[in-house]
Parts: C-alpha cells; sequence; structure tokens
C-alpha cells in the first residue's frame, strides 16, 4: 500500500518549492547588488511569494521569475527609503551600525564605467554577465519581450564600450562578448 494521495501531492509541492528555494542565494545577491537595505528580508519576501504563488512560478527556470519579484521588491523598498528621507529632512543621522555592502568586485574602471550608465543600462548588462541569464529569460524578469531586452542589451553594450573607450586607458569590450551558441535569441 502506497502513500496516501495528500500525503504524495503534498511531499511534491514541497520538493518542487526547494527547487525554488534552491536560488534563495542567488536573490539575496541580486537585491543587495541593487542597493537593497534589507537584502535577506527581500530574499525572504521573494520566497514567501514563490510559496504562496508557486503554481505562478515557472517549472524550467524560476529565476527570471523570482529576479522579477525581488526587482519589484527592491524598487518598492527604494521607495519606502525615499518617503522615509524626506520626512528626516532636516534630521542627521548617526553612523551605519552595520559595514555598507561592498561594491561589486570588479576592475575599477569596468565598475567606474557602469556607474556612469543609467540605471536601465547597468540592469540590463549585469542580468546576462553577473547573474548569468539569457537574454529571453533576463526580458522575462523585467516583464518586456526578448526582442526589447535584446535591444537594450546591443544598446547599453554600446554605450559601455563608448564610456570605456573614452577612459584615459583606452579599454574595449572586444574580448568581452559572451558567445551566444546554445542561446534562444
Amino acid at each position: 500500500m502506497g502513500m496516501p494521495r495528500e500525503t504524495s501531492e503534498r511531499s511534491a509541492v514541497e520538493v518542487r518549492f526547494a527547487e525554488v528555494f534552491g536560488h534563495l542565494g542567488l536573490i539575496r545577491a541580486y537585491a543587495s547588488r541593487r542597493g537593497a537595505h534589507d537584502a535577506d528580508e527581500i530574499a525572504a519576501e521573494v520566497m514567501a511569494i514563490a510559496w504562496r504563488r508557486l503554481a505562478d512560478v515557472p517549472r524550467d527556470d524560476p529565476r527570471p521569475w523570482l529576479i522579477g519579484t525581488a526587482r519589484n521588491l527592491v524598487l518598492a523598498d527604494r521607495r519606502r527609503h525615499r518617503m522615509r528621507l524626506q520626512d528626516l529632512e532636516g534630521v542627521e543621522p548617526a553612523a551605519p551600525s552595520e559595514p555598507l555592502p561592498p561594491a561589486l568586485e570588479l576592475d575599477a574602471e569596468l565598475e567606474w564605467a557602469l556607474a556612469s550608465l543609467s540605471e536601465r543600462d547597468r540592469e540590463a548588462l549585469l542580468l546576462v554577465a553577473w547573474d548569468d541569464l539569457t537574454p529571453a529569460a533576463a526580458a522575462a524578469s523585467l516583464g518586456i519581450s526578448g526582442a526589447a531586452f535584446r535591444v537594450r542589451l546591443h544598446r547599453a553594450r554600446r554605450r559601455l564600450a563608448r564610456v570605456l573607450e573614452s577612459h584615459p586607458h583606452g579599454h574595449t569590450l572586444d574580448n568581452c562578448q559572451p558567445s551566444w551558441s546554445g542561446y534562444d535569441l
């Protein structure tokens, strides 16, 4: 005699969520890099939402859905923080009790060049280069079409190349282009 049906369904849901939960570190790192005030809180909230909406989380690759959810939470966090800062206008803040999150561990020139780009350009580049998403998955995480994302990514790469070429050391991105073979563009 096998397990009761209810128990086997529950086990399947738990296994499915465990697969999704395996991306917690990616989501925490994403929130941290995007400047969340509490990356652990954002990551935990993403997982709570994923648990409640598990049927909506894509089975083949949950990362775009999780990153899209984290992105929305980070943006909401920034809005809340800005409103709190406006309420405290004129008050001198105390030094932070914890050290600020480290900047991306990049070559100083590349970090400078990325910082000079718009947030939209940086996000397109980092979703593909840092978070290792395909252009199709990155598009899904932003809620835009694959074609729109590829255009955004192409323009962001072009702007980054211009910034790097205009820098005194004149680095180019000729040797930094990823290979797109095997990707569904």
